[in-house]
């Protein structure tokens, strides 16, 4: 049985509205005063009590191996003092217990939006290149207790990626 372990590299992209549409959203900012309108984030967070809070996270790099979803919420990440970062994301496909490798893609985030994960987004992340960075992060209370699920690609197919 042959257990080393591939690399596969997937390259980070420049997050858009548009090329991030099959996995979320993407909010910049906007004048203050406007109106709610479809540009905002379209949140459900109607299946517990809503958890806005600062992750501070460590030398996160840029590899990984697991990939997590949420099926009863949308998760909003932004990061603080305008430092970019990556994100991996696969689109959600709630009638299957797996992500599709083939529709994994990499995301890099300027430090003045932030992402909306849509219900059953798959994601890995967040990775960055700075020493530490801390992220705003907008879940339910519970999410990572009774609505975590994870894939570990490692474990089912040799297989870790690197955004590069």
């Amino acid at each position: 049985m042959n257990t080393s372990k591939i690399v596969k590299q997937l390259q980070a992209q420049w997050i858009t509205p548009e090329n991030f549409a099959r996995y979320g959203q993407v909010i910049f900012p906007s004048k203050d005063g406007k109106t709610f309108d479809t540009e905002d984030a379209q949140l459900k967070l109607d299946q517990g009590t809503p958890r806005f809070y600062i992750m501070h996270l460590e030398g996160r790099g840029r590899k990984f191996h697991k990939i997590t979803r949420h099926v009863q919420c949308t998760q909003c990440l932004g990061s603080l003092e305008g430092k970019d970062w990556l994100i991996a994301v696969c689109p959600p496909k709630n009638d299957m217990n797996e992500p599709d490798l083939e529709n994994i893609a990499a995301f890099r985030i300027p430090g003045n939006c932030f992402i909306k994960l849509e219900v059953g987004t798959w994601h890995a992340g967040p990775y960055f290149e700075h020493e530490s960075v801390d992220f705003y992060n907008l879940e339910l209370s519970d999410t990572n207790v009774v609505d975590h699920f994870t894939h570990d690609f490692l474990t089912s197919q040799q297989i870790e990626f690197e955004i590069v």
